[in-house]
């Protein structure tokens, strides 16, 4: 059987987090479907297609190529349910996995018809650093139907919060930072950077 990652993201920006996520993916799955999504636990600085698009260079960045991901903007949605039934209707015979960070564990149960979601995907939740993975939660997450995994991989320490917070350029890609410095998408793009003076 076909096996299908789906893994969405706010990605606002991505980081390189995302890319080595995508890369492991990629790795362990036949196909790696992602796309950019409002979360609606969060607020974002950047509209949807601009995300989508930073998802895309992401993608191709991706060194060296790999063939089996694919950006699905089409399955984007608020709620998890509804990519999930899109993506059922792409991969009728295929196995659904959704790709969740260690952050949202504690979130999962209060997700829309979460049950009904459960019951059509397996979970595999990639570590995070900071968001440590509590048994207690995925117990609840059992309780409720889940198949859960743990990724052999911890997702790097990066975030897009220490982007939009820091100005920290360290954790995005080079095409990710032009495409932000062309687009003028972040406020913190707008503050005038350090120079570094080489004597």
């Amino acid at each position: 059987m076909t096996t299908i990652a789906l893994f969405g993201t706010s990605a606002d920006p991505p980081t390189t987090g995302h890319q080595a996520i995508i890369n492991w993916l990629s790795q362990h799955f036949d196909w790696v479907a992602v796309w950019a999504s409002d979360n609606p636990f969060k607020s974002h600085q950047t509209p949807l297609e601009h995300r989508a698009a930073m998802l895309r260079l992401l993608i191709k960045d991706i060194d060296p190529p790999r063939y089996n991901i694919g950006l699905y903007q089409e399955l984007s949605s608020p709620r998890t349910l509804e990519t999930v039934e899109k993506a059922k209707s792409l991969w009728p015979e295929g196995k659904l996995v959704l790709i969740v960070g260690s952050d949202l564990v504690k979130q999962l149960p209060r997700w829309y018809k979460v049950e009904d979601l459960l019951r059509q995907v397996e979970l595999l939740v990639i570590p995070r650093p900071g968001s440590p993975i509590e048994e207690i939660s995925l117990g609840e997450l059992r309780n409720l139907g889940a198949k859960v995994a743990i990724a052999s991989l911890t997702g790097p320490n990066v975030s897009s919060t220490a982007y939009r917070q820091n100005k920290d350029t360290t954790s995005l890609t080079p095409t990710i930072e032009e495409y932000i410095d062309r687009e003028q998408l972040y406020e913190c793009q707008n503050a005038p950077r350090e120079k570094l003076h080489i004597h």
